[in-house]
């Protein structure tokens, strides 16, 4: 069990690492597509580009953020609940959002089928549109592995 909850640990870490590479990308694009609209010579596609690479920054930075928590986490009710209910509703929860994950993520890879069927690409640069619909559908898949990893974890009492 330990082995896969460190392997969904690197892989969800992995992908943080490519969002924060994105976020960085995003920000030099953007401060220097201002200077040089400030020199009368802006980057062409800016606007894709941030716009696909926002999609990336969120959808890989879900899984590693879900695994730290770093979320929003209103428990003022719950915490009253003694430690068994408390788990009963974690799990059940849980369980909820791996199948609206897996709906999303299923959904996305049907979308990104048809973006690549139809040849749909960005408007300036020609950029397709398949692959982040992809990409994100598989980080929906590692943030249903992630959730299934706090199951685990709630059952063997190493959650809290």
């Amino acid at each position: 069990m330990k082995g896969f909850l460190n392997l969904i640990f690197r892989v969800s870490r992995f992908l943080n690492i490519i969002a924060g590479i994105t976020l960085t990308f995003m920000m030099f694009l953007t401060v220097s597509d201002v200077i040089l609209r400030f020199l009368r010579r802006p980057i062409v596609g800016t606007y894709e580009l941030v716009a696909f690479s926002g999609a990336v920054v969120i959808g890989f930075a879900l899984p590693f953020t879900s695994w730290l928590r770093g979320h929003i986490f209103v428990d003022f009710f719950i915490s009253r609940f003694s430690r068994t209910l408390r788990n009963i509703f974690y799990i059940f929860t849980r369980v909820l959002v791996i199948w609206l994950f897996l709906m999303i993520g299923w959904n996305l890879f049907l979308y990104g089928r048809d973006l690549y069927k139809s040849g749909e690409v960005s408007l300036t640069l020609q950029m397709p549109f398949y692959p982040v619909a992809y990409g994100v559908g598989v980080c929906c898949f590692i943030q249903c592995l992630v959730l299934f990893c706090d199951i685990l974890k709630i059952i063997g009492g190493a959650y809290e």
